[in-house]
């Protein structure tokens, strides 16, 4: 197997993307009218080997939810099918790559397809657990995205964009998005405008 060589100097140029098979892929775990909806870019390589919605043991995603107040305790990555009863539901915008955000490739992103998912299950919110993951949604640069609830655009659920919990991304971490996210989908159904259907 030849590599591609880079023309500047002849080193060779690896791009590592994991593409795994149909059965390693991540499921959605999605129903009509959830509260919420976690969307990522991609599932790491451990959660797509293990089936576990953020399943690294250097991910925050599970800490962060408890104590934030979106969940009443602290679930484990093989519970994470249990939250659809909470009203909460599970996505990523790649179905078919696996690893860190910068692995996956550009073709396996479907904006499409996840906008689709989201007119048929019509969840109250959605959020993106790293600003990459809504940088590929919106079509704009990470650097041009603020952490929190985001303007709202009536032909959309409620979107949140939170800081990435995974370990890779601890320089950025802060758990103030995801208490704001919190007070929203805790906050009496009165208070949040209708969406039209």
């Amino acid at each position: 197997m030849a590599w591609p060589r880079s023309p500047q100097d002849g080193r060779v140029s690896v791009r590592r993307t994991i593409d795994l098979p149909e059965a390693h892929r991540l499921p959605d775990k999605l129903r009509t009218n959830l509260r919420l909806v976690f969307v990522g870019t991609a599932a790491s390589t451990r959660s797509a080997e293990l089936g576990h919605y953020y399943a690294h043991p250097g991910n925050r995603f599970w800490r962060a939810i408890h104590e934030a107040g979106i969940t009443p305790r602290r679930y484990q990555p093989s519970e994470f099918a249990a939250l659809i009863e909470l009203g909460i539901g599970f996505t990523d915008l790649s179905k078919s790559g696996a690893g860190m955000d910068h692995q996956i490739a550009a073709e396996t992103i479907d904006v499409a397809g996840f906008r689709a998912k989201m007119e048929t299950y019509r969840p109250r919110t959605i959020a993106f657990t790293s600003k990459k993951a809504a940088s590929l949604f919106y079509g704009r640069p990470s650097t041009a995205i603020a952490l929190g609830r985001q303007v709202r655009d009536a032909s959309l659920p409620e979107i949140f964009v939170l800081p990435s919990p995974s370990g890779a991304a601890s320089g950025h971490w802060t758990i103030e998005p995801w208490r704001e996210l919190s007070e929203w989908i805790n906050a009496p159904s009165a208070s949040h405008p209708q969406t039209s259907s």
